[in-house]
């Protein structure tokens, strides 16, 4: 695991600005800490930092060709990389060390850019071919690894971070007003833009290649191409020996490396699963595994993740994630994460990082099982909006009127709050019925509460999100294209982003099997109806735990990772959100209405409801501006 960044002249140049490849280079050092490597061309420059995980004292990048002509600088793990050097292109070619990087490129120097589909990973790549002037960026097919980048000026600039191409003189601070609408309503920025209107992210299973002809940027994996069967003869049943045959498979092939490694744990199926899997490949008393410990009894799973540990022999800790805790991520994070995540879970994550840090270089974790399997709530709403809309309304009517009669809660995912999003929402089409369950402000509530610069981009921004929407479920039931959609947008753009961050900022490597190629392809084939039915989720991956995972924790209902933030909003934190949602700041800058953001401030510490899955975004988003914004916003 590392972090590369680079710049070359596709006008075959020299670059502008060569004294800051390697200042963008140092950005990245928490990505890297084990070492520093470059390779300069005439018209490129490719940068890293290195974390050293396979390969310690030979596995140095970048790699370059014998011919010295062809260079790679790579981020993440290849996990065929055993295989890939017994493919015809490796025979003969001079490999200097046993680095899982440096099999690619005998593979590229054979195949082009047909070499990328051969990878098995997580990984974001770069590769300049000074014979025909060529840069080549390639990232991983669900996004686990970031690649961002910048065309200005007939140079093409890179990095794994956006604060690594921010530190290059061309690239400018200046925002995007539909990344901050769209951030707004889902709480996050969806692919392709950042917040920073010049940076780009590549999107997940898609090469981009840079020459004097210009840019051209193409998937070689698309999710959508996995559909289910349907039909009478379709056969739809998802096999549990199968399934936890090929997640058994995956969980192997990522326990590869030369350092200590362990698995977060919740007490949830998903990091069970992972630890059941792994912990036969160690011994009792050899293999990590944490949990975030909060005092809210509502947020806290350290029980049943303590009985978990137990089972296999782990050596475990407990996390504290308090609130003096979560205030030292938060603060941490606002001078660190470049990109504003209205996630309140990257808070816990980070704390959790830290203390894996103490122990291991290697996490594995659970990311991907919820879109790939069915772990949302919100895709039981689905299942069930379109027999609420059946129902006479006067009975929908009295069932509304008993449901928001019900006093707010400030505990965690309450079924208050639940029937609550779903009535207000269940008559809506399913994408809007989603982008409300699912979003930060939603489309409905931003119209109110957003300022003049933000609303500027809002049309467009929600014409970008209803359009991908419509293209998921474009020939498929309504749960099978809300689930694609998730897959492909809140998964990489969130969740994925969180782990990344939160893991990379304390030099360490998360690793995802279900985001395996083959668990996904699997599990992209199979009908929603395999996964979520009656009120249950995951039902296809609770039955491949059997026999793995005990019988109460496949019975327990998804929590999540967590903050209690509604109370923190009203307690702890309450001085700092004054600061940040001040009148007059919020009228200056632009971004955010002051009397619609106010009268939400003010029901949720009058009691009148709990706001907090709005107000956050917004919170996160003001301390952000502060740090990465351009320099008139500060």
């Amino acid at each position: 695991m590392c972090g590369i960044c680079g710049v070359v002249s596709l006008a075959g140049r020299p670059l502008r600005h060569p004294y800051a490849t390697s200042r963008m280079r140092e950005t990245l050092i928490h990505r890297g800490p084990d070492g520093a490597g470059s390779v300069e061309y005439p018209a490129a420059s490719l940068q890293i930092r290195r974390l050293a995980i396979v390969d310690l004292a030979r596995g140095d990048q970048p790699f370059t060709s014998p011919d010295g002509c062809v260079s790679i600088v790579c981020n993440g793990e290849i996990y065929n990389s055993a295989e890939l050097r017994r493919d015809p292109a490796g025979a003969g070619y001079p490999f200097r060390s046993n680095s899982d990087v440096e099999s690619v490129l005998p593979l590229y120097l054979r195949h082009g850019t047909a070499a990328i589909p051969m990878l098995e990973g997580m990984f974001a790549l770069a590769i300049w071919d000074a014979r025909n002037g060529q840069l080549l960026l390639a990232r991983d097919r669900s996004g686990e690894k970031p690649l961002f980048y910048a065309s200005l000026d007939d140079e093409l600039i890179f990095g794994s971070e956006p604060k690594a191409l921010l530190a290059y003189p061309t690239v400018s601070r200046e925002l995007d007003e539909e990344a901050a609408a769209a951030y707004f309503v889902m709480g996050y920025v969806p692919t392709p833009r950042t917040m920073h209107r010049h940076i780009r992210k590549l999107p997940p299973g898609h090469t981009l290649v840079a020459n004097s002809n210009g840019i051209a940027i193409s998937p070689y994996w698309c999710a959508a191409d996995f559909r289910a069967a349907t039909g009478p003869t379709a056969e739809t049943k998802l096999s549990a020996d199968s399934l936890r045959a090929t997640i058994k498979s995956a969980v192997r092939r990522e326990l590869t490396a030369d350092v200590p490694l362990g698995v977060a744990i919740s007490g949830g199926i998903d990091s069970s699963l992972l630890l059941g899997l792994a912990a036969p490949n160690f011994g009792r008393g050899r293999l990590f595994t944490w949990t975030a410990g909060f005092g809210d009894a509502d947020y806290d799973e350290t029980g049943p993740a303590a009985r978990l540990a137990r089972r296999y022999g782990t050596i475990h800790r407990i996390v504290p994630c308090d609130a003096p805790f979560l205030r030292r991520a938060l603060d941490a994070l606002q001078d660190t994460l470049d990109e504003p995540l209205g996630d309140p879970a990257v808070l816990p994550t980070w704390l959790v990082a830290e203390a894996a840090r103490e122990d291991v270089k290697i996490i594995l974790s659970g990311e991907g099982a919820d879109e790939l399997f069915g772990g949302y709530p919100t895709y039981l709403g689905h299942m069930l909006a379109a027999r609420f809309a059946a129902l006479p309304g006067f009975l929908r009517a009295a069932i509304s009127r008993a449901v928001f009669a019900w006093p707010p809660s400030a505990g965690k995912v309450t079924l208050e709050f639940l029937l609550k999003r779903f009535i207000s929402n269940a008559a809506q089409p399913p994408v809007d019925r989603h982008l409300e369950w699912f979003g930060a402000l939603g489309p409905s509530a931003s119209g109110r509460l957003l300022g003049a610069r933000a609303r500027a981009g809002l049309g467009s921004a929600l014409s970008q999100l209803r359009a991908q929407g419509a293209a998921a479920l474009d020939g498929r039931p309504v749960l099978d294209g809300i689930l694609l959609l998730d897959f492909l947008t809140y998964l990489p753009d969130n969740l994925l982003t969180k782990v990344d961050r939160a893991a990379m900022l304390h030099s360490v490597e998360a690793r995802a099997p279900f985001l395996d190629r083959k668990v996904m392809e699997l599990a992209l084939a199979t009908p929603a109806s395999e996964k979520v039915r009656g009120f249950q989720t995951k039902v296809g991956l609770k039955a491949a735990g059997a026999g793995v995972v005990p019988y109460e924790v496949r019975k327990r209902r998804k929590r999540g990772l967590s903050v209690p933030i509604a109370a923190w909003i009203n307690n702890g934190l309450c001085l700092e959100v004054d600061r940040v949602l001040e009148r007059r700041r919020l009228a200056r800058e632009g971004w955010l209405d002051p009397d619609g953001v106010h009268r939400l401030l003010d029901e949720h510490r009058r009691g009148a409801a709990n706001h907090a899955r709005r107000l956050w975004p917004l919170i996160v988003f003001q301390r952000w501006l502060e740090r990465w914004g351009p320099v008139e916003a500060n």
